[in-house]
C-alpha cells in the first residue's frame, strides 16, 4: 500500500470512528485530527496540545503521579483552529507518563473511549546525574520539497527510531512562504498541499495541518516530548519586526506577517504560554544535573538585517531583555553543559540576497551581521568560567560541526556548534564561513554541489543531530542521516 493511501485510511478510519461514537451522556464524539504531542517537559510540567475540527472541547486524562487534577478541559474553536493546550504540573521527576486525549461537543463529558493516547517521561531532578539524550532539526517541506507519495517524511522514522528523550524542532518546521506541489523539486511525486503562500492566518495554518498529517511526523509527536522554535520560514523569508512585509502577491503591501505567524506558530506547538508574558518563546529547560537547556528566540527582537553592526550601533539579534535573561539564566545555572538553541548559525554567512544584510550572527564580507552581540555573550561566557558550552543550529541545509576559540589569549577556552539538516526540503552545500572567532570546521556534510538530480541522491543527504550524555557528563555530539546511519560522532570531555 503506497503511504498516501496509508495515511487516508488511518485518517478516514479515525474520522468514522469518531462520526459514529456517542458519549455516555448522549454527546457525539468529535475525532482527533492532527495526533497528539507533549511538549516543554520538566521535571514538575508538560503540556500536551491535539486537534479537532469544530468546535467543541478537548479533554485530557493523564495517567502517573499528578498533584492536582489528572483530567483537565479547554474550549476550542475557529479562532485557534480548533487546536488545544493543557498545561499539567505537580508531576513526578524521572517518571514515565500516559496521557489520552479526546473532545466533546460538550464540556461535560467523561468518555474516552474514541482517544488518541500519547507517552511521556518527565525530566529528571536537577541534582540527578543521570543520562540524557535528544535529538534536533529543522528545514521541513521548504523549496517544494514536501511529502514524498511513497515516504512521506522518512526522516522522522530515523528519529524515532533513536527514541531520544526530547526532540527540538530548530526552526522552519513549515515554509508558510512556500508551496508543495504534486511533483517535487527533485522529481518524485509529492502529497500536494493545499495552501499557497501564506499572506493570511488560514493558509499559515494550513501549512501546519500538511505537515502534521505525515505520519512519521505525527507518531515522533506522540512519543517524544518537543520542543519547538521558530526561525524565519515560519512566518516569511528571513522576517524580523522591522522586516516582515512583502509587496508582491498574494501579500498585502506593508501588512505586517509577524503577527499571523506568531499565532500559527502557537497554536500548532505544545509551548508553555503565560498571560504575563504574551508571545515570548526564548525559555530554559533543566535537564538534570547535566543538561542546561537554553531556547533563543533569533526572530523576534532583531534590529533590521540592512543595518550596520559598528561601534555607533551594536545590533542586537536578541534584544536587550532577551540578552540579560540568558546572561542571567547561564550564571544561576550550575548544570555541567548549557546547549544554546540558535536558529540562525555562528559562521556560516547566511541571508538572501545578500544586499538585504546578513540574516545571521556572522558578518562574513559584509559588516551587517550580528558578531558585537554574539562577541558580548562569549564574552560573557568566559569571565563566568563557563567551560562546557554547545550551540546547536541549522537554517543552511547542509550539516556542519565546527570548534571556536574565541579569545587568542585563551587558547584552551572552546565553543562547539553543531549545524544539521535540512530534514526535509532543499539542498544548498556552502563552505564559506566566518573566521573572526577563531573558527575551525571539523566536519562537513553535505553534496559537492547544488545540481542533485534525483530524490533518491537528495535523500541521502537529508540528516538531523543527536547528542548523549553520559553519567559521567561525557557529551557525545552526532550526525544522523534519513536512514537513521551515524555519519558523524564525537566525544567532548566536561572541564
Amino acid at each position: 500500500m503506497k503511504y498516501n493511501s496509508l495515511m487516508l485510511s488511518l485518517m478516514l478510519a479515525i474520522g468514522a470512528a469518531a462520526a459514529t461514537t456517542v458519549s455516555a451522556g448522549g454527546d457525539e464524539a468529535m475525532p482527533v485530527t492532527h495526533g497528539v504531542a507533549s511538549g516543554d517537559v520538566t521535571a514538575r510540567s508538560a503540556v500536551i496540545w491535539s486537534r479537532t475540527d469544530g468546535e467543541g472541547y478537548m479533554h485530557v486524562k493523564i495517567d502517573g503521579p499528578v498533584r492536582g487534577k489528572k483530567v483537565k478541559t479547554v474550549k476550542v474553536d475557529a479562532s485557534g483552529d480548533y487546536t488545544g493546550k493543557v498545561l499539567f504540573n505537580g508531576l513526578k521527576a524521572d517518571k514515565d507518563y500516559e496521557y489520552k486525549v479526546w473532545f466533546t461537543e460538550s464540556k461535560r463529558s467523561r468518555d474516552d473511549d474514541n482517544s488518541e493516547s500519547g507517552y511521556f517521561r518527565t525530566a529528571p531532578k536537577a541534582n540527578s546525574k543521570a543520562e540524557v539524550s535528544f535529538a534536533w532539526g529543522g528545514d521541513v517541506a521548504g523549496q517544494n520539497v514536501c511529502r514524498d507519495v511513497d515516504e512521506g517524511f522518512p526522516i522522522f522514522a530515523a528519529v524515532n527510531e533513536l527514541q531520544p528523550d526530547f526532540f527540538v524542532g530548530l526552526g522552519d518546521m513549515i515554509y508558510a512562504d512556500g508551496v508543495c506541489e504534486a511533483v517535487g523539486r527533485y522529481g518524485n511525486q509529492q502529497i500536494a498541499g493545499d495552501f499557497i503562500q501564506s499572506a493570511d492566518l488560514d493558509n499559515y495554518w494550513a501549512h501546519w495541518k500538511y505537515n502534521r498529517e505525515e505520519l512519521n511526523y505525527n507518531e515522533m509527536l506522540r512519543q517524544t516530548p518537543y520542543v519547538a522554535i521558530w526561525d524565519d520560514h515560519e512566518v516569511v523569508n528571513d522576517f524580523g519586526p522591522l522586516h516582515d512585509t512583502r509587496d508582491s502577491a498574494p501579500y498585502t503591501p506593508g501588512e505586517h506577517l509577524l503577527p499571523m505567524g506568531l499565532q500559527a506558530f502557537l497554536d500548532y506547538n505544545p509551548i508553555a504560554e503565560s498571560s504575563r508574558t504574551p508571545g515570548r518563546l526564548y525559555r530554559n529547560i533543566r535537564w538534570g544535573q547535566h543538561l542546561e537547556l537554553i531556547v533563543l528566540d533569533n526572530r523576534q527582537y532583531r534590529d533590521a538585517n540592512l543595518e550596520a553592526d559598528d561601534e555607533v550601533l551594536v545590533k542586537t539579534m536578541l534584544g536587550r531583555e532577551q540578552l540579560t535573561w540568558v546572561k542571567q539564566t547561564i550564571k544561576q545555572s550550575d548544570a555541567t553543559w548549557k546547549v544554546i538553541v540558535s536558529s540562525v548559525p555562528i559562521s556560516i554567512p547566511t541571508g538572501f540576497p545578500v544586499e538585504n544584510g546578513r540574516d545571521g550572527w556572522a558578518d562574513f564580507d559584509q559588516p551587517r551581521g550580528f558578531e558585537q552581540e554574539l562577541q558580548d555573550l562569549l564574552k560573557f561566557m568566559h569571565q563566568q568560567g563557563e567551560r562546557n558550552i554547545v550551540f546547536i543550529t541549522t537554517d543552511v541545509h547542509f550539516a556542519e560541526i565546527f570548534r571556536y576559540t574565541p579569545f587568542a589569549e585563551d587558547p584552551d577556552f572552546h565553543v562547539h556548534e553543531g549545524v544539521t539538516g535540512p530534514m526535509n526540503a532543499g539542498l544548498f552545500p556552502n563552505r564559506d564561513f566566518d573566521t573572526t572567532l577563531g573558527t575551525e570546521s571539523l566536519f562537513f556534510y553535505g553534496p559537492d554541489s547544488s545540481s542533485v538530480g534525483s530524490y533518491q541522491e537528495a535523500r541521502q543527504w537529508m540528516n538531523f543531530g543527536a547528542a548523549e550524555i553520559d553519567e559521567q557528563g561525557q557529551f557525545t555530539l552526532s550526525v544522523i542521516d534519513v536512514d537513521g546511519n551515524q555519519v558523524y560522532r564525537n566525544t567532548l570531555m566536561p572541564q
